[in-house]
């Protein structure tokens, strides 16, 4: 079962190493593997499963993602590259235990290019089955010597960023007494939520899953709801946190934005980075954005923690750092007179441009860390 890549033409369009096309009619199968940048090593990065209306769309989407990872890689300091793969379909009715294997012996047909684990619409115990056919699956249950659920320092990571946000903006790292709106209360933004009420702050959720909502309020009766997003961005808030889908940032939802602070696990949340785009309108409002592939990278640390010999308490450790690199981060913004977001991207850049190439690690050797 061999991989077909997509055209020359293509990847060198979107700036990407290698873009693999994964099909297997026999399970139902459709896939893409897009790897972004590997100077820093194998690329890195989980595997979406959602209902895309077009390959078109998956394509766009893996390849944005991926470019994404490579920063994220390189700011979080791993070893690693940008990598990312979507698999075409819904979860809930096309996923089966014979076509995450067939995904993963293309992963492993990548020779360890390309490490994969959960995203949006995968899970545990899904790497569990894809790691029964490929070396390079990630975040598998602990039973199977995996670090288990990733979401677990994702949010400890969103957290440690918004508390880096907190200081830049009002001197102090801490959310006690301030209102911060969350948009997705799954796996990350539930443990936000915790976090930020053992902090001291006063929570707002919305979630287009209402027994998400339901089931959080049920635990917290301090945390409020609002209907949908649209109503969350025009409460009075001090940090606005997406942490659903991408493109939460649009024109629209940045002008009605009243918080200080946006800072969330959601990735691509800017739908424009350019010159006027999203993250130029947030700075002109006074809004202080805290890049996502840099404070959500908790997740990634986790994961590549776990071809080390897993250890939490390392990698919860080395999450921390995430207070630290945002910092870094606003601090250079403001100083260079430039958006975050850039700031983000040259910080990356730097630290690609002092660490590659590295050697690439044998099936079963770990460098230590």
């Amino acid at each position: 079962m061999a991989p077909h890549l997509v055209s020359t033409e293509l990847i060198t369009l979107a700036g990407h190493e290698q873009v693999v096309f994964c099909t297997d009619p026999d399970t139902g199968l459709r896939a893409i593997i897009a790897l972004h940048d590997t100077a820093l090593g194998p690329g890195l990065g989980g595997t979406r499963f959602h209902p895309y209306a077009s390959m078109d769309q998956a394509l766009a989407d893996v390849l944005r993602l991926s470019r994404a990872m490579t920063s994220k890689n390189a700011v979080a300091g791993l070893d690693h590259g940008g990598g990312k793969g979507v698999i075409l379909g819904d979860p809930n009715r096309d996923k089966t235990p014979e076509l995450l294997r067939a995904y993963g012996r293309f992963v492993e047909s990548l020779g360890g290019r390309y490490v994969t684990a959960c995203d949006v619409g995968t899970y545990v115990a899904d790497m569990d089955v894809v790691g029964e056919s490929t070396r390079w699956a990630t975040g598998r249950s602990p039973e199977r010597g995996g670090a288990g659920d990733s979401s677990v320092l994702t949010a400890y990571g969103v957290f440690q960023g918004m508390r880096a946000a907190a200081q830049h903006v009002w001197g102090e790292p801490t959310l006690a007494g301030r209102r911060v709106g969350i948009a997705g209360v799954g796996k990350v933004g539930r443990r936000l939520t915790e976090q930020l009420l053992e902090d001291g702050a006063q929570v707002v959720v919305t979630d287009v899953n209402p027994d998400a909502v339901r089931d959080l309020v049920a635990r917290h009766p301090s945390v409020r709801a609002v209907a949908d997003v649209d109503d969350l961005v025009r409460e009075e808030l001090d940090v606005y946190s997406p942490n659903a889908l991408g493109g939460a940032l649009d024109e629209v939802t940045v002008d009605l934005l009243r918080a200080r602070i946006v800072c969330g696990g959601a990735n691509n949340q800017l739908v424009s980075e350019g010159h006027g785009g999203t993250a130029e309108r947030l700075r002109e409002r006074g809004i202080t954005y805290a890049p996502d592939f840099l404070v959500n990278a908790g997740g990634v640390i986790q994961v590549s923690d776990e071809l080390h010999g897993f250890d939490m308490e390392r990698a919860r450790r080395r999450t921390a750092t995430i207070f630290d690199h945002t910092l870094e981060v606003l601090r250079s913004a403001d100083a260079e007179d430039v958006t975050p977001a850039v700031a983000a991207d040259r910080l990356a850049e730097r630290r690609i441009a002092a660490g590659g190439p590295r050697p690439w690690l044998p099936a079963g050797e770990h460098r230590d860390t």
